[in-house]
């Protein structure tokens, strides 16, 4: 009877306990917005881009869970006491003048991102289905065995995207929060369909067309970085093209993707001073402004929030 390998970064079905695994011996962690694993070194901003961060070891499958736990209680009994601070300095503090003018203008935070492109509602009937393939919805995590049938398949799934603030841990589409990333996982779907989705719609002429792609982005007093989430980018194939109003791509990924799209951009850039970067799993677009107006959306035809982003920086203690 196959069993299922629970170790971080796996999760493959398997019947031999001598088969090779590849995963995550640590446990994750999250940081001041960053991402990853204990038991390696990248670090990623969003929650898909974590779970493509490739396996550091190579052991065998397992079905039970030896994930190492951080010690909390050791390094909080070491951790030093801050000094105390003189109640005459805290009310200076409190009272400074928030500073203004150029130098006020640091980086400005990070706005909601876009959502992510609607996942396909059905397989494609003419592109197989491998064996041990895991169901492409989130919290789902059924696996496709071969032999046994479809009809009668329910899938519960997450359709939302996953959401950590604070220290909690949820999904934007129901309201439970946990603490620990292993309750995370295991927090149960919200919303149910009668057929797993394994590999998603078929390709158009020879390579997947992509409507949309999700992104955002961040800025400071002078530039613009963008960021276009998409998988496996082919640098060679790809072109991107910048003008003053617009960002001309053609992207080809080596899955055979193809995302094209002529982006009106919310401001005017100097296209001469912009860059652009191409990563595992995104597109970076550094936009240099043209005249200093601050950006309340990445792209001109997107609805504005009303949301009023400040720059500043906070008063020295």
């Amino acid at each position: 009877m196959a069993k299922k390998c629970v170790h971080k970064g796996c999760g493959k079905a398997y019947t031999d306990d001598s088969e090779e695994c590849v995963y995550h011996p640590g446990p994750p962690e999250f940081h001041e917005g960053q991402k990853g694993w204990k038991c390696c070194k990248p670090r990623v901003l969003t929650f898909d881009e974590f779970l493509s961060i490739p396996p550091c070891t190579t052991g065998k499958h397992s079905d039970v869970d030896d994930t190492t736990t951080p010690e909390q209680a050791a390094a909080v009994e070491d951790e030093p006491k801050p000094a105390p601070v003189p109640l005459d300095s805290l009310d200076a503090a409190l009272h400074a003048p928030v500073p203004r003018g150029p130098l006020a203008q640091a980086a400005q935070a990070r706005p909601t991102p876009s959502p992510a492109p609607p996942e396909s509602e059905d397989d494609d009937p003419n592109i197989p289905i491998a064996a041990g393939q895991t169901c492409r919805r989130k919290g789902c995590g059924a696996v496709y065995t071969p032999s046994s049938s479809r009809e009668g398949e329910i899938c519960v799934h997450h359709p939302g995207a996953a959401l950590f603030h604070e220290g909690s841990k949820g999904w934007t589409c129901c309201k439970r929060r946990v603490l620990e990333f292993d309750e995370f996982m295991k927090i149960e779907g919200c919303k149910t369909k009668d057929r797993h989705l394994f590999v998603g719609r078929g390709k158009k002429g020879g390579e997947e067309k992509l409507e949309t792609v999700r992104h955002d982005f961040y800025q400071t007093s002078t530039s613009v970085i963008a960021s276009l989430y998409l998988k496996k980018i082919d640098k060679v194939t790809s072109t991107v093209e910048l003008t003053p109003t617009h960002a001309n791509l053609d992207l080809h990924t080596s899955d055979s993707k193809q995302y094209k799209t002529d982006m009106p951009l919310y401001g005017t850039i100097d296209p001469e001073s912009s860059s652009f970067k191409i990563m595992g799993t995104k597109l970076e677009l550094t936009l240099a402004k043209a005249d200093g107006v601050s950006w309340p959306v990445l792209r001109a035809d997107e609805k504005l929030t009303g949301e009023i982003l400040q720059v500043g920086r906070a008063a020295r203690v």
